[in-house]
């Protein structure tokens, strides 16, 4: 590709490229048991594209005989936790036994039981989906958070719901884990004209890894391994039905409910750069065929390891979209003498929208070739969810979560016993600007680092990189006091005051970074 030199880029960059669609809206990623440092199992979510921001702690119900669950759609581009429009009730089910509160957020994830679940839409055909379906994704996670505590028991009464009251969305995986083991389920529907679905589900080894980036990833059904594996009895009829399969040789399922905007193959950019992050030693290629389901990492993954790659932008692999952004900057030797370098350009960005991107081209073709990053501008929310058997599930359990920009973020940790969120996170803050919403308290620095994010990114990284670590370093302390005590309201108070003041911390920062910004900006940079 030629290369050129970009001697001043002026415009902001535009917050959403075109080239990104329903099709890559997330990224999930998995570490089991032993594959992790400590023995944490994780899971993980970026939720990318427009969505809802704001989250509350739905509270446990106790059994109540002849109470009914309304099953709502349209829940995930409303502004407040009372905000319905848009939104549909589309039936009721029974809820009489007691629920666990759960962590309300558009696509909820966690559990007071440790129980935690990521999401990766991947569509699928068209032809499999009946909008009659009672069910969307967001509504049967949600069932599954306020009625079960491992992830086997959620995969079953998904299966149950949609069985009974049909699955009215697109492809999606959820990647479900509990204290002991992690799970990708995948579903689709079963037709326009069935009330009901389509589901494999495949355990992730406790030595291995696994990503879910908006492709189906399950491959071979394995009806004969429960342990690991399970799946509705439909899916070779199903597939047959709807010419998606012709009955002939192996059926292998990420192949059949695959669409072809991935080339054929179960993996694109994300799941091929996660792997060989992680298991290097492997030798992935990016022309193989296909990627296996998990892969056991060379060395074992921290939490930290997963928030890092949820960050990436490829920079300086041949991905990397700023290599060819480029100045001619004056140098001085020791000597005093000068001399001119070439740099990337202070303003180059790995989150520039198809605006900026169409400019580059505009004065060299070839300048700058999309890449789906991990981590992208339109992120609305994303978490890792860390799950720890050896202590109570109050304090075992931690949702670390951010809003915007993974990579420009800073994760505040909430926990399976927290009971009351900051306040600005009952706000949303996606349709208008809002200054108490907590999107905007972190967004407006975000993205007035992108301006000159060469220049802003070590101090924006050092800030990020900080709070991460004052995050953790309280974590020791916490978790003795809350194994000390008996009475669950005290401990949910302490929780909930973590979680304030680490919200407290960064918001202050972010305000403070925005501040030097500004000051950059106006001094020229």
């Amino acid at each position: 590709m030629k290369k050129i030199v970009i001697l001043l880029l002026t415009m902001l960059p535009i917050l959403a490229a075109a080239q990104v669609n329903h099709k890559e809206s997330c990224t999930s990623i998995m570490v089991g048991k032993r594959a992790s440092t400590d023995g944490s199992v994780i899971t993980s979510h970026t939720c990318d594209g427009r969505y809802r921001t704001w989250m509350t702690v739905e509270p446990a119900l106790k059994a109540e005989k002849g109470r009914k669950h309304t099953v709502r759609k349209g829940t995930l581009h409303t502004e407040s936790p009372d905000d319905t429009t848009g939104v549909r009730n589309v039936g009721t089910i029974a809820m009489n036994e007691a629920t666990y509160a759960y962590l309300n957020t558009a696509y909820p994830c966690l559990n007071e039981k440790q129980l935690a679940i990521g999401e990766s839409t991947f569509s699928g055909p068209d032809t499999l989906v009946n909008e009659n379906g009672m069910f969307l994704i967001e509504e049967l996670e949600r069932i599954a958070l306020m009625r079960c505590s491992t992830a086997r028991e959620a995969i079953r009464l998904i299966a149950q719901l949609v069985a009974k009251y049909g699955y009215g969305d697109g492809g999606e995986c959820i990647t479900i884990a509990d204290r002991n083991e992690v799970w990708q389920m995948e579903i689709l529907g079963e037709g326009p004209d069935k009330i009901g679905g389509v589901w494999a589900a495949q355990r992730v080894p406790d030595d291995h890894v696994a990503v879910s980036c908006n492709i189906p990833r399950i491959g071979r059904l394995q009806r004969n391994n429960p342990e690991y594996f399970m799946c509705s009895d439909n899916i070779e009829e199903v597939a047959k039905k709807y010419g998606l399969w012709d009955g002939e040789g192996e059926f292998v399922f990420w192949k059949a409910f695959n669409t072809s905007w991935a080339n054929g193959r179960n993996f694109r950019e994300r799941e091929w750069f996660i792997f060989n992050a992680l298991a290097p030693s492997q030798g992935f290629t990016y022309d193989m065929p296909e990627l296996p389901f998990s892969v056991k990492p060379d060395t074992q993954v921290d939490v930290t390891d997963v928030m890092n790659l949820l960050r990436s932008t490829y920079e300086g692999t041949e991905k990397d979209m700023c290599k060819n952004l480029k100045v001619v900057v004056n140098r001085k030797r020791d000597d005093g003498t000068t001399y001119k370098d070439t740099v990337v350009s202070p303003v180059a960005n790995p989150w520039m929208g198809s605006t900026m991107q169409q400019t580059l081209n505009m004065l060299a073709p070839g300048t700058v070739e999309f890449q789906r990053t991990v981590s992208v501008a339109w992120c609305s929310y994303s978490f890792v969810a860390q799950l720890r058997d050896w202590l109570p599930d109050q304090v075992g359990g931690i949702c670390w979560v951010s809003v915007d920009n993974p990579a420009q973020s800073p994760r505040i940790p909430v926990f399976c016993g927290t009971t009351a969120l900051p306040e600005a996170f009952a706000r949303c803050g996606q349709k208008k600007y809002d200054e108490g919403a907590w999107l905007w308290q972190y967004r407006r620095a975000n993205k007035l680092a992108t301006v000159a994010w060469q220049r802003t990114k070590k101090q924006h990284m050092a800030a990020v990189m900080h709070h991460e670590g004052a995050a953790f370093s309280g974590l020791k302390t916490l978790e003795d006091n809350v194994k000390g005590m008996k009475n669950p309201a005290k401990a949910g108070k302490q929780l909930n005051a973590y979680t304030q003041q680490v919200y407290d911390n960064t918001r202050a920062a972010w305000a403070d970074l925005e501040a030097s910004y500004w000051h950059m900006f106006g001094m020229g940079f």
